[in-house]
């Protein structure tokens, strides 16, 4: 997302939109995210959606000439019966307010 517009909750909102597609229409129960551990913003953005962070996978990705780290965020369909979307609407900080 471009800084002009980061913040304004982009990314959650269309993790949440990419995630209840998954639970609800191609039928998965677990959605697994794979972030290394430098990377803030994409681990902020799980975070706010509730991800709950499983631990680290060591060397699980060759990228840019080296193995590297990754941390492992998690959720299940169960955790979000009334979808991740609408968690997010309901729990997401008012943005008039930044």
């Amino acid at each position: 997302v471009d800084e002009a517009v980061a913040g304004r909750g982009v990314m959650p909102t269309a993790v949440a939109l990419a995630v209840d597609h998954c639970f609800r229409t191609v039928g998965l129960h677990r959605i697994e995210v794979c972030i290394r551990p430098e990377n803030g913003p994409s681990r902020r953005v799980v975070e706010k959606l509730g991800f709950r962070e499983e631990g680290l996978r060591p060397r699980y990705l060759h990228i840019d000439g080296g193995w590297r780290d990754h941390l492992v965020y998690v959720l299940t369909a169960e955790e979000v019966p009334e979808g991740l979307l609408a968690r997010w609407h309901r729990v997401r900080p008012n943005a008039s307010q930044k």
